[in-house]
């Protein structure tokens, strides 16, 4: 009687839970769903019927092709420049943050390990507590070196890769301690260098991690709206997706179907990045967070 009981309450139990999983899936798909069949409307029909199917899917190709071909957005730069500042961001974060880490763990010393809890304690500062003298420090090392780091490529490619280097290292670092020592002590014997050694041995050990760490960075970098609207600015040739989005929104009219077509073609390449990669995102956060 009691195993029956037991059995019982695993059913109901496994039931539960398996609601309560749609339930969070329904909840988080959602928003991505009322983005579709907005972007396959007109203005007025989301005006009028946000949460209806939309009357003509074919207005969804009409609306591309209008943010396509307008002069004032220009959407398909911001595309090319959100690729460009995206792409040379994550090179920096994963390269100088692995090569950070793999040095601050075999290097037994201190100093060491104040500089390791540095980049931790990093991770807790909130982005609006030093964004306005980032910008004021940008503008006043142009003024002295020369060198372009307010509404350039250069500047928000150097921004991200500091403010996402503190939590990659903290990854690489945990992922890293799981990498036998012996490995790399035998490529010593072999002859490496410690630059061949980390490039040859380490790095490709720490693929999981490297592909979780391009996942994290690479959303926030690609969504991210206030710190290339601070270090960019308005009305500048180099203008990141979010920013074009942004100019759908005036004063006193906000262009509803363009916004949503803008935001799905933005969604496009992030969901195919993840898709593509997603099954080494749980081992590596776990292994990274872990050990």
């Amino acid at each position: 009687m009691e195993n029956k009981r037991g059995y019982v309450n695993r059913i109901i139990a496994r039931n539960v839970a398996e609601l309560l999983t749609f339930g969070l899936m329904a909840f988080f798909i959602a928003p991505l769903l009322l983005v579709l069949i907005n972007a396959a409307k007109t203005n007025n029909e989301i005006i009028s019927t946000p949460l209806a199917l939309p009357q003509n899917w074919g207005v969804l190709w009409t609306n591309i092709t209008t943010i396509w071909n307008n002069v004032n957005i220009r959407y398909s730069q911001a595309l090319f420049n959100s690729t460009i500042v995206t792409f040379f961001s994550l090179a920096g974060i994963t390269i100088f943050s692995a090569m950070a880490a793999w040095v601050l763990l075999r290097t037994k010393t201190k100093m060491s390990t104040a500089i390791f809890m540095m980049f931790v304690a990093a991770m807790v500062i909130p982005f609006q507590v030093v964004m306005f003298p980032l910008v004021k420090w940008f503008g006043v090392f142009q003024n002295f070196t020369g060198i372009p780091m307010l509404r350039s490529y250069f500047g928000i490619i150097v921004a991200y890769i500091g403010f996402g280097s503190s939590m990659s290292i903290f990854m690489f670092h945990g992922f890293m301690k799981s990498i036998p020592h012996e490995i790399e002590e035998a490529a010593y014997m072999d002859g490496c260098g410690k630059v061949r050694t980390f490039f040859y041995i380490v790095l490709p050990i720490l693929k999981p991690i490297y592909v979780t760490i391009l996942i994290l960075n690479g959303i926030w970098i690609w969504n991210d709206f206030l710190l290339p609207m601070l270090v960019l600015g308005k009305g500048t040739p180099v203008q990141t997706i979010p920013l074009a989005v942004n100019n759908f929104a005036g004063a006193f009219l906000v262009s509803w179907d363009l916004m949503m077509t803008a935001i799905l073609l933005a969604l496009i390449p992030v969901v195919i990045f993840f898709l593509s990669a997603q099954k080494h995102i749980i081992k590596g956060m776990v292994e990274g967070s872990v050990k």
